[in-house]
């Protein structure tokens, strides 16, 4: 394991290598241990699934990556190391950060309360707690394109914070009511994106006590190796960009995240305009200034997430049925022998989220999940 940590300054994220073989992050010796003085931050939804159950799956998803979006405003752009999970996300920042983040994650669960009507959790726990319990917080970096790259982490760290969390341990509580948190170029205006090879599969799995650093890491490589035979690593998103639509199918989310306390349906009709101008473009492949709305589709292709470890592997799979059987044979395999817990669930979609600080960067990043609740639905598998 990697041991040249920068314990005090926050560019310890930025000088880790990248790397951009997917297959690498199973092996523990890709990993750096995060700093004892840095946070370890955390949120989840309560009660996601029944959220989901009454169609709220981009709801879900957005409040999730609201998250990450605020952090990044908050942050002002500094690299720091966060994985989206569908309901939530989980992430680490510098000692420097604490009240930055603080406030941003009070905000968060005002807003989602009175915006959605959305019960959001959060907790915010040192590192040096983390490893007092036992765990440990390590992370990597994978190289998505030249200019997006998603954290990676191991250890169990993230995983005993979502349960202290869950216990009501080290919560952040929400701000005053009207906080509005920055989420500057957060945005859903894709369409889903149809499978390809059958199935969208959305797959989650974890270690248990019984099993070893090397036992996980060596069935995560072994499932991981199965999806790279598939047709693009079973890539969701085509690579001309999951499509567009006027209206878009997310105007109504947008306006909710946009709107910033502003009136509504005012939004709604700003977003209208927006959005027409935007069907054009993609339409027409028509370039406005320095935008190129081909390339930008590409991108977002080429810099979707839609596969991570956190604390266990999270992938996102266009999927035909044998690979799916592979899959769950060797999942199946180790769940007998006490190895692992997982969960496995099948849609015809994959949904995008995105964040874009400029459309004419190619920094902007897009959380994948299924389009019928994906992870969600997947962890409430193992839960059941």
């Amino acid at each position: 394991m990697n041991t040249g940590v920068d314990e005090h300054g926050d560019s310890f994220y930025r000088e880790l290598p990248l790397s951009r073989d997917f297959t690498l992050m199973a092996d523990p010796d890709s990993f750096t241990p995060v700093p004892s003085d840095w946070l370890i931050g955390t949120t989840d939804i309560v009660n996601s699934t029944g959220e989901i159950a009454k169609g709220r799956y981009k709801t879900v998803n957005m409040v999730g990556a609201a998250v990450i979006s605020s952090l990044i405003n908050g942050l002002e752009g500094r690299a720091f190391p966060y994985v989206f999970g569908g309901d939530g996300a989980s992430f680490a920042v510098p000692v420097t950060a604490a009240q930055t983040v603080f406030a941003a994650l009070a905000d968060l669960r005002r807003w989602a309360d009175e915006e959605f009507g959305i019960q959001l959790r959060a907790s915010l726990v040192p590192v040096a707690l983390v490893r007092e319990a036992g765990r440990d917080v390590c992370v990597a970096r994978f190289s998505v394109s030249d200019g997006v790259d998603y954290a990676m982490f191991s250890g169990g760290g993230l995983a005993w914070v979502e349960q202290e969390m869950k216990a009501g341990e080290h919560v952040v509580e929400p701000a005053a009511p009207g906080a509005q948190p920055d989420l500057t170029g957060l945005s859903c205006r894709w369409s889903n994106a149809p499978t390809q090879n059958g199935q969208i599969l959305s797959l989650v799995a974890q270690p248990t006590k019984r099993a070893s650093e090397r036992d996980f890491a060596d069935l995560a490589h072994r499932v991981v190796s199965i999806s790279e035979g598939l047709l693009r690593s079973g890539h969701p998103v085509p690579l001309g960009g999951p499509g567009v639509r006027w209206p878009p199918p997310g105007l109504d989310l947008d306006a909710h995240v946009s709107r910033t306390g502003k009136n509504l349906t005012v939004q709604k009709a700003k977003l209208l305009g927006q959005n027409l101008l935007i069907w054009l473009l993609f339409k027409t492949g028509v370039n406005l200034g320095s935008f190129d709305p081909n390339h930008y589709a590409a991108m977002v292709s080429n810099n979707a997430d839609f596969r991570k470890f956190d604390d266990g592997l999270k992938m996102t799979l266009d999927c035909d049925p044998n690979t799916r059987v592979q899959i769950e044979q060797i999942l199946e395999e180790a769940r007998m022998c006490g190895k692992i817990k997982y969960g496995l669930f099948a849609q015809d979609e994959a949904m995008v989220t995105c964040i874009v600080p400029s459309a004419v960067r190619d920094d902007h990043v897009h959380f994948i999940d299924g389009a019928a609740g994906g992870y969600t639905q997947a962890a409430a598998q193992i839960k059941g």
